[in-house]
C-alpha cells in the first residue's frame, strides 16, 4: 500500500510540484492533498493542473488562536487520510502541539546546512560569513524550529559573485533532487540519510 502524504506550501510551491512529480511507478507514496495557509497561493493551481486534491485553511481569521488554526489543519489532514506531511515553504511556526501529533511522519526542507542557519535570510547569512559552500536540507520536524534529525542534505560551492537572489537560484534545482529522494527513503521506512552535491547524484 502506498503511504499518503500531503503537502503544506505557503507559495508557488516548487518543492512541492517536484515532490508530486517523483510520485509515481514504484514510488511507495502518492500525494492525496496540497494544503495551504494562503489561498492566493500560487501552488493551489499548480496542484490542481496536476491532479491533486487542494484545500485552503486561511490562518488569518484564526489570529492569534494558534491552536485553533493549528487544529483545523490537523483536521483536515487527517480527514484526508494523510499518513506524512511534507512541510514545503510552509511559512508558519508549528507549535509542539501540532508536531507532537505528527512526530515521526513530517518532514521539513530548509535553505541551509543545518545545523548552520537556522531561521531566515539564510543566503545572505551564509555569504556575510565568507562560507565557501551552502546547501539545502531535509529533516524530521519536532519542536525545535529547523531542528530534528537530518536526513538528507545538497550541497552547491560559493562563487565570489554570488548575492542572496543568485545562490538561491541555483540552489533550488538541489532542493528539487533532494526532498523527492529523501521522501522515497522515508516512505519507505528508510532513515539513511542521502548526500548530494552539484553534479553528483545520491550517495549514503
Amino acid at each position: 500500500m502506498s503511504r499518503r502524504v500531503g503537502i503544506l506550501i505557503s507559495g508557488g510551491g516548487s518543492n512541492m510540484v517536484a515532490l508530486v512529480k517523483s510520485m509515481t511507478g514504484d514510488h511507495p507514496a502518492r500525494p492525496v492533498l496540497v494544503l495551504s495557509n494562503d489561498p492566493e497561493a500560487g501552488g493551489l493551481a499548480k496542484a490542481e493542473a496536476l491532479g491533486v486534491p487542494t484545500a485552503v485553511v486561511d490562518h488569518r481569521p484564526f489570529g492569534k488562536d494558534r491552536a485553533g488554526f493549528e487544529a483545523e489543519l490537523d483536521r483536515v489532514l487527517r480527514e484526508a487520510g494523510v499518513e506524512i506531511v511534507c512541510l514545503a515553504g510552509f511559512m508558519r511556526i508549528l507549535t509542539p502541539g501540532f508536531t507532537g501529533k505528527w512526530a515521526g511522519r513530517m518532514l521539513n526542507i530548509h535553505p541551509s546546512l543545518l545545523p548552520l542557519y537556522k531561521g531566515l535570510h539564510t543566503y545572505a547569512r551564509a555569504l556575510e560569513a565568507g562560507d565557501a559552500e551552502h546547501g539545502c536540507t531535509v529533516h524530521e520536524v519536532t519542536a525545535e524550529l529547523d531542528g530534528g534529525p537530518i536526513l538528507g542534505q545538497a550541497r552547491i560551492a560559493i562563487d565570489k559573485s554570488d548575492t542572496p537572489e543568485s545562490l538561491a537560484a541555483r540552489l533550488l534545482p538541489m532542493e528539487h533532487a533532494l526532498y523527492p529522494a529523501v521522501l522515497r527513503r522515508y516512505a519507505a521506512d528508510d532513515r539513511r540519510p542521502v548526500f548530494l552535491s552539484a553534479g553528483t547524484s545520491a550517495l549514503s
